[in-house]
């Protein structure tokens, strides 16, 4: 029996009454989990309703306040672990092993949230001029709002809500309908913690929803991370409301293989980055490039045995490398790039489409595949598959494999696999990519550090999580003082300068 789940406005759960709902499919078995109400026009706009009400009692707390509430969450969510990790691989396909990793990824941002008293201070100067002192203040914007994808249900809704409403910020969440119950858990941990009613709603939706918090005047920025072409619309519909928007799409994330790599760490990297939760990742290594035949050929013979050798099992086995996929659509879209990898010419060494489950007919499983000989001009190697298929792109030359990532329209995450210093040296500062990793298969930055992508992986001045995040959730003001002093200077009809 399929549960009707609820929005989270005001503290409150409530049923929904546009009287659509999506339905949520539990991956390993096929059966349906869960409808899922999408939100009307009129209950996002009562959830920024209820957000703007809240928003300016939240934000004139003292820092120290936020961060303890956040520092609570920590704690309810830790007590809560095995239970969200379950959610989250019944619901998602992921195992329960990654499912953990997914949390504790997002919790990472929230640790550093809790700094936020120190992460929020604004400058002073004293003396700036004769009598004149000169501060700055972080001050929050108002009513922000998150889009989240299906992937990482706990990781990127924490990424967005946590820093978010530590700088003050009352906040919406669209999490996706395809994984909904984890960050609306998440959100009610957050009223368990402490936060007043009304800083964190949920609403679910589809593009009903996505568009009336696109429009909405009252809310002042807006994060997304999803595929590029939906991320090119939210900022481009977004920026046009003049609101400030971040988004992050697509990846093409390739891994160079240099002849002095060691290929046994490195044939050891790209299986787990190449598919590691049935990769779907924006982080996930789907593009090998081993540089000269002898490499290539090395490489080759450690890879088809691996990937042949990968377990396939459902959400609760503990040994499976990986799950199901998220949907029996996202299947059908996989197994179709693999066909036409085929039908282009590609070598297909490793077929996964044929692979059944055991027990678990209807799940949405797939094997792992492998492809040799991809070339740039084929579709499989410029488009991005969001599945266990694994490309290799052969290069002659050093060069001839910088030019890659280099000339590919994605540029979210890159490796490079070497010995050498210089070699990896000079590919951190030519790549043009935003996030490299030597000998490094994921390169995903710690949670003090920022995230994000280059040109079609990313929208925005502003990256995710460390310092650009409370850049991104607050607002500058300057401001210059003068006491008087007793001495009369006159009018002065110069701008100022420093002399």
């Amino acid at each position: 029996m399929a549960t009707e789940l609820y929005h989270l406005i005001g503290g409150k759960k409530v049923t929904g009454t546009s009287g659509r709902f999506a339905d949520a499919f539990e991956p390993m078995t096929g059966t349906l989990r869960s409808k899922v109400p999408l939100a009307s026009v009129e209950e996002v706009a009562t959830a920024v309703e209820n957000a703007k009400a809240a928003q300016r009692a939240w934000a004139v707390q003292n820092p120290q306040k936020r961060a303890r509430v956040m520092m609570r969450f920590l704690d309810l969510v830790q007590q809560e672990y095995d239970e969200l990790a379950l959610l989250l691989a019944l619901e998602h396909g992921k195992t329960i092993v990654d499912a953990k990793g997914d949390i504790q990824r997002g919790l990472e941002v929230i640790e550093f949230c809790c700094g936020i008293p120190h992460l929020q201070k604004g400058e002073f100067t004293d003396s700036a001029g004769p009598g004149i002192d000169i501060y700055s203040m972080r001050q929050p914007l108002g009513v922000v709002a998150g889009i989240t994808p299906f992937n990482f249900p706990a990781m990127i809704p924490m990424w967005k809500f946590g820093p978010a409403i530590a700088c003050g910020n009352a906040f919406i969440l669209k999490p996706s309908e395809r994984a909904p119950s984890v960050p609306v858990r998440l959100a009610e941990l957050m009223l368990e913690a402490g936060l007043p009613e009304g800083i964190l709603n949920v609403v679910h939706g589809d593009k009903v929803a996505v568009d009336a918090i696109l429009d909405h005047r009252d809310i002042k920025a807006v994060g997304f991370v999803g595929s590029t072409p939906i991320a090119e619309y939210v900022y481009t519909r977004g920026t046009a409301a003049g609101k400030r928007v971040q988004c992050f799409g697509g990846a093409k994330n390739h891994a160079l293989i240099m002849p002095d790599a060691d290929l046994d760490q490195a044939t050891d990297a790209l299986i787990g980055a190449g598919f590691g939760a049935a990769g779907e990742r924006c982080m996930a290594i789907s593009v090998v490039v081993p540089v000269g035949k002898t490499t290539a050929e090395a490489l080759m013979d450690r890879l088809v045995p691996r990937v042949e050798a990968l377990k396939i099992g459902p959400s609760t086995d503990l040994g499976a490398d990986f799950g199901p996929l998220v949907t029996a659509e996202h299947l059908a879209k996989v197994k179709s790039y693999v066909d036409l990898g085929v039908s282009e010419g590609a070598n297909l060494r490793v077929d996964g489409r044929g692979f059944k489950m055991q027990g678990y007919e209807n799940g949405y499983y797939m094997g792992g595949c492998l492809f040799d000989h991809v070339t740039p001009q084929m579709r499989i190697y410029k488009e991005e598959i969001f599945g266990p298929v694994l490309s290799v792109v052969r290069a002659d030359t050093y060069e001839e494999a910088l030019a890659l990532p280099n000339d590919h329209e994605y540029g979210n995450g890159v490796a490079i696999f070497t010995r050498d210093g210089g070699a990896a040296r000079d590919f951190a500062a030519r790549v043009d990519v935003g996030m490299i990793g030597v000998n490094v298969p994921i390169p995903v930055p710690l949670a003090y550090y920022t995230f994000g992508g280059w040109k079609r992986s990313g929208f925005g001045d502003l990256n995710q999580h460390g310092p650009d995040a409370v850049r991104f959730y607050t607002k500058t003001k300057t401001v210059t003082s003068r006491w008087p002093t007793g001495i009369k200077d006159g009018a002065s009809f110069v701008i100022p300068t420093m002399s």
